[in-house]
């Protein structure tokens, strides 16, 4: 039984021949897809000039994984430095240094890296310690940095020179979502005030894929999966941007590795989705019967339903952060970006949510709620 099938649920003939139609019907999709992205990408699969020592600041958590996973397999050395609180026996085969960003970074001190990759910048101060501790004995920095890092996201398709927020007060530890994009601002000035042509910005958009702890990807699977009517935001051309973590950790190696220094949108896919494509493409992967009902934005605001976390992935086209779904990432493109097909993204997510056995989503509208606001909606 395919493992998307429900649990006691049987397939007659007719509707087994279906499914093998549908199914080979998406390969056929995802194989044109993917062929031409091979002809528009540098080819990922060349032998690397040399193995590479790099260090990963984290590691453990939901990019650093996939990060160690790929340059591993690419042939290079990897150390990662952590407090050892979470999954400290993950990586066995690899050096994990312990230390903590907040306060003690001596495991890190008179040692040489090619490169060094810091997922766990959160705070500003903690960046600036590591850059000036780092700056004698290694040679790149890379810095996961974020979109929220630009100050007007009303606009759309903008590229890596539109302007950034800048914190009022630029003492600040809070990560709140008030400070979030000013204190990845702010680190990135650091990482460049010490490294400054050896480093580079990854401003990600929202990134998704199995392992995912914020849910705000995994809902749609999973809410999909369940079936039934399932109530769909704005408009089936309402557009969205994701990244799947595991694109975003391969080109991350890859950067290293040819050394594309500068700011780069990392967020995808190649061509502007849709949630309606989206939805559709999720329907179809985990072979659903569920009905779109889709719910425009003026019911939606009367009714205190709030974008990107009642809804996730979708914000309003006409609202203040149209531009958070619609940045232009063209430069990294350039620079051997690629993208799995979204069918993969889909099916890896609710196949790792269901290992969960029953893990309640930490984001989305509830059942009761969604489904209240379906019977207002349709009277």
């Amino acid at each position: 039984m395919p493992w998307f099938c429900r649990k006691g649920e049987t397939s007659s003939p007719k509707e087994t021949a279906g499914k093998t139609e549908m199914a080979e019907s998406m390969k056929r999709r995802e194989f044109l897809a993917l062929t031409a992205a091979c002809l528009t990408a540098p080819v990922w699969a060349n032998v690397v000039r040399r193995p590479l020592k790099i260090l990963i600041l984290g590691g453990t958590g939901f990019i650093g994984p996939h990060q160690v996973e790929t340059a591993l397999g690419r042939g290079h050395e990897v150390t990662i430095f952590n407090r050892g609180k979470s999954a400290p026996e993950m990586f066995p085969q690899i050096e994990t240094l312990l230390g903590d960003r907040k306060d003690d970074l001596k495991a890190l001190k008179g040692r040489k890296w090619d490169a060094v990759i810091d997922n766990s910048g959160f705070v500003p101060r903690w960046v600036k310690d590591s850059a000036e501790l780092l700056k004698p004995n290694v040679g790149h920095y890379v810095y996961i940095s974020s979109i929220s890092a630009y100050a007007d996201n009303s606009k759309v398709d903008q590229d890596e020179s539109a302007e950034v927020i800048q914190l009022e007060n630029p003492e600040v530890d809070a990560n709140t979502p008030k400070n979030y994009g000013g204190m990845k601002v702010l680190s990135e000035n650091y990482v460049k005030a010490s490294f400054g042509e050896r480093s580079t910005l990854i401003r990600s958009g929202l990134v998704v894929g199995p392992g995912d702890p914020t849910d705000r990807f995994t809902y749609w699977p999973v809410r999909v999966f369940r079936g039934g009517r399932v109530l769909a935001p704005g408009t089936p051309k309402d557009p969205i941007q994701c990244i799947d973590v595991r694109d975003l950790a391969r080109w991350t190696i890859l950067a290293v590795e040819q050394q594309h220094y500068g700011t780069y949108n990392v967020t995808g896919p190649y061509h502007q989705l849709t949630m309606g494509q989206f939805l559709e493409t999720v329907k179809e992967t985990v072979n659903s019967n569920a009905e779109l009902v889709w719910v425009d934005w003026d019911f939606l605001s009367k009714n205190e339903v709030s974008p990107w976390t009642d809804l996730p992935l979708w914000v309003p086209p006409d609202s203040e952060m149209r531009g958070f779904v619609r940045k232009d990432v063209s430069k990294a493109i350039k620079a051997g970006l690629t993208f799995r097909p979204m069918s993969e993204t889909v099916q890896d997510s609710l196949a790792w949510y269901r290992s969960l056995d029953g893990k309640e989503l930490k984001t989305g509208l509830s059942p009761q709620r969604e489904k209240s606001l379906l019977q207002k909606w349709q009277g």
